[in-house]
């Protein structure tokens, strides 16, 4: 059995999962050392020693999970507890959860931090996959299954939008957009869910109102601004983005060097986390960015074929909830360091520094690798 699993095993996945984890790791180092010792009083090493751990933990749960059978997932009580633990903790941070950059969006645990709302697209793509896999002799009932699941995904894009995180609930929002389109549902009845969700979006019109202030805040407003025209506003909310400017239009073909980036001296901010591909394109040059997102696009892509080749709708649709989230937070990073949509703060997968974010795409990986062997097994073995 064991044998013929591992014959099965998706090892170009793995791979390419571990080649990017490390690639990152190495670019980390490179990103953040200075800013360690400028900004923070640390020493050169600490953001690249954590994520140390947080690739070892990576490596450990994607192991783990590629093994274990994904339709073990699909159990109503295991999603019932899933939900249930994702709204608590999602309800507990507005009393208990740690204020960074102006959201409430972490649990501070000792030195660690851990952030909800990143899980929550996982639960998210495994609720939404189970319910509609479930639901395929009658997909197209709006009333049992099509409006439950759109409820449930609504409740938990407005948590974290009071966060407020509106980045990551717009990522939720079309991570779960994703597999109701891939459903199965027609088209006469897509054009009803999506009055469905306008229907919706009214009652959580109070929302605006409440949060006012805070969705068209300053800060915010700013960053709408400096995208029309980061020039002009150069020395003010467009300095992000004129920064970035300047790491990849130095970079060339080939970059400075490793290690020769000017931007990380205290000129770009955050330049191990979301603007972490400037630096690549500084150091490494367009052959350092192209190998960085020719290995996230081999995951988006080789996820939908996993999916087409899948041997149920469950793992099809996991699988297409998986490569959308990674698809579309590579996306956001991407266009918001290189100035085609605003910037929103999200962190660059496999690559960018951070513990919830890697442990998140870890485990989705397990589970598309998994869906991957089983597919192979049951095509070499069961046909």
């Amino acid at each position: 059995m064991w044998k013929r699993n591992l014959k099965s095993y998706d090892y170009p996945l793995a791979a390419v999962f571990c080649i990017l984890c490390l690639f990152g790791l190495m670019m980390i180092f490179s990103a953040s050392s200075v800013m360690a010792v400028q900004r923070w009083g640390l020493e050169s090493g600490y953001f690249y020693d954590k994520q140390k751990i947080h690739i070892l933990m990576a490596f450990i749960a994607f192991g783990v999970v590629s093994f274990f059978p994904y339709q073990r997932l699909r159990a109503k009580r295991f999603q019932q507890w899933m939900l249930a633990g994702m709204f608590g903790m999602l309800l507990l941070l507005f009393a208990f959860g740690h204020v960074s950059n102006n959201a409430q969006s972490w649990f501070q645990i000792g030195a660690r931090s851990i952030q909800p709302s990143e899980f929550a697209k996982l639960v998210v793509i495994l609720y939404m996959a189970a319910i509609f896999s479930k639901k395929q002799k009658n997909i197209n009932s709006l009333n049992n299954s099509i409006a439950p699941p759109v409820i449930m995904l609504f409740s938990i894009c407005f948590l974290v939008a009071l966060q407020p995180d509106f980045g990551t609930a717009a990522i939720i929002f079309a991570i779960g957009l994703t597999i109701v389109l891939t459903s199965g549902i027609k088209m006469k009845k897509l054009v009803k869910f999506m009055l469905l969700i306008g229907i919706f979006s009214l009652f959580l019109s109070p929302l605006f109102f409440w949060q006012k202030d805070e969705i068209l805040s300053e800060e915010r407003m700013g960053r709408l601004t400096s995208y029309l025209d980061p020039f002009k506003y150069e020395q003010g909310d467009g300095y992000h983005l004129v920064n970035s400017y300047l790491a990849i239009g130095s970079g060339g073909l080939t970059g400075r060097g490793l290690g020769q980036s000017v931007q990380k001296l205290g000129y770009l901010p955050e330049p191990h986390t979301d603007f972490i591909m400037a630096i690549i394109a500084e150091e490494l040059g367009i052959l350092g960015v192209i190998f960085a997102i020719g290995g996230i696009l081999f995951i988006v892509l080789h996820g939908l074929r996993i999916a087409v080749k899948s041997p149920d709708s469950f793992g099809s649709m996991l699988a297409v909830g998986v490569s959308s989230m990674i698809g579309i937070q590579s996306f956001i990073n991407l266009g918001g360091m290189s100035g085609v949509i605003p910037i929103t703060g999200v962190p660059l997968p496999f690559i960018s520094y951070g513990g919830s974010s890697l442990l998140l795409l870890s485990i989705s990986l397990g589970i598309l690798a998994n869906i991957s062997m089983q597919s192979k097994y049951e095509k070499n073995y069961n046909s």
